[in-house]
């Protein structure tokens, strides 16, 4: 276990098959400010330089209560066309390995936009998704008005963007954008027993998996692709002998 000190908003501990980010700003209820937005793009850069799973969660009984209101209120245009925490959100969605967001408590605004761009949510009986930003005038533009449509469908997604109705963990569930409900004593462990499934699985094909789930109507071009690159592995032939041998008993 490992955790860097010298981040002033997260906490991170990278282990040899996974690297576990803790947003942490206890006084701000894990509100996402741009020195978190800065070092979650170096965390996404030594991911990718050394791509492992990632389990992304929140500090106390809250995953993050949306972006910082009071940088907000100060940013203008240029700002905007920045893409301040879509570029990064968009980072963290195309990472070469799959990332778990584990949510407690609040994901509101930004930081339920935080959680749709993990590939996989689990969430403990408290959790609760919402979109605010029309009442402070803006729109969710770091993502939601396109991926929490992909994730649960357009009807869903305009009663949250534009009703303002909060998904709380069951709805959350029955929508499919968390994979699982877990007492939130169990929330670390039960995360981490899916990167733990994960591990067991060939790290090359999760990452063509991944990126052909992603890939843009380039179907099925880039399944032929991806499959093409992994039939020639040396990992898939000593996990396909060892799954056949296993047969033979």
């Amino acid at each position: 276990m490992s955790a860097r000190q010298d981040f002033g908003t997260l906490l991170v501990d990278r282990r040899e098959d996974r690297v576990v980010v803790e947003l942490h700003r206890p006084e701000a209820r894990n509100a996402i400010n741009a020195r978190m937005i800065a070092e979650l793009h170096e965390v996404c850069a030594e991911i990718e330089a050394d791509p492992r799973p990632l389990l992304l969660t929140g500090h106390g009984s809250v995953f993050a209560g949306g972006a910082d209101i009071a940088e907000l209120r100060e940013r203008g245009r240029e700002e905007a066309m920045a893409g301040i925490n879509s570029r990064l959100f968009e980072r963290l969605h195309r990472l070469p390995a799959p990332t778990v967001a584990a949510v407690d408590g609040w994901a509101l605004g930004g930081g339920a936009e935080l959680s749709y761009a993990c590939d996989i949510r689990l969430a403990t009986p408290t959790a609760v998704f919402a979109q605010p930003e029309p009442g402070l005038g803006i729109i969710a533009g770091a993502g939601a008005c396109w991926r929490l449509r992909e994730l649960v469908g357009a009807s869903v997604a305009k009663q949250v963007l534009l009703g303002g109705f909060r998904l709380d963990a069951e709805a959350a569930l029955r929508h499919g954008l968390v994979a699982e409900i877990v007492p939130a004593g169990e929330l670390r462990a039960s995360a981490h027993a899916l990167l733990d499934r994960m591990a067991a699985s060939s790290a090359p094909a999760l990452r063509m998996t991944k990126l052909v789930l992603d890939a843009d109507g380039a179907h099925p071009l880039a399944d032929d692709m991806a499959q093409a690159v992994l039939f020639e592995s040396a990992d898939k032939h000593d996990r396909m002998t060892r799954f056949l041998e296993r047969k033979k008993r």
